[in-house]
């Protein structure tokens, strides 16, 4: 075996320095597909589609720098508001929505889910979960706003303004008004890896660090 040439390959493909969510839906999209990821941030993950699943990637983002930064990537992005600027997007527009780490960040979640259900064949949600043990932990023993590597804000500071858990996000789509069917669920522990297929909601409730969910309209 050439060590050097395993390690030069590796180093060079696509996505291996991706988080790992990130990853995994990469790996749900469809190669090809018409692809609007929500809430793009610096575009990583639409670089990774590119790269690895040769799709029709747009995105859309909220701060200027994020734009900036994805247009100096060669991304195709634009300015924008998952709570305002959705509705403007036609029934059927693209094969998958992407919404990742964002949800608990806007000021509708219920609305945004439908508007991702309804813009795209099927929607990619992935959240942290609130409902982790280590959070449950720090309320409890310290009486105080969980902080940990994975959620690092302050109280006064975060984005995060729709705390949720697993379980709260899987009842949300089980609601009538908002129409989905859950095609794929993964939960992922804190080191990054995936939690048992088999496992009851209760358990990736709570030890699970985030998930990631494919959806389709019903």
């Amino acid at each position: 075996m050439n060590v050097h040439s395993d390690v030069a390959q590796a180093a060079n493909t696509p996505g291996r320095d991706a988080r790992v969510d990130l990853r995994l839906i990469a790996e749900l999209v469809e190669p090809g597909s018409r692809v609007l990821d929500v809430g793009c941030g610096e575009g990583q993950l639409l670089q990774l589609l590119a790269e690895t699943r040769g799709v029709d990637a747009r995105g859309i983002e909220l701060s200027q720098k994020g734009v900036n930064d994805c247009v100096a990537r060669g991304l195709s992005v634009i300015q924008g508001d998952a709570d305002r600027d959705l509705v403007f997007y036609p029934d059927d527009s693209f094969d998958y929505v992407i919404l990742s780490q964002t949800l608990q960040a806007t000021q509708r979640p219920k609305d945004v889910l439908r508007h991702l259900l309804r813009i795209g064949r099927r929607a990619i949600v992935s959240l942290p979960n609130f409902g982790h043990y280590g959070i449950r932990a720090q309320l409890v023993l310290r009486g105080r706003m969980p902080k940990t590597s994975f959620l690092n804000y302050s109280w006064y500071d975060t984005p995060n303004i729709h705390f949720c858990t697993i379980r709260d996000f899987v009842e949300l789509t089980k609601e009538p008004d908002v129409g989905a069917i859950m095609e794929k669920a993964i939960a992922l522990n804190a080191w990054g890896q995936k939690m048992s297929l088999n496992a009851p909601w209760w358990f990736w409730n709570l030890f699970g660090e985030q998930a990631v969910f494919l959806l389709r309209r019903a």
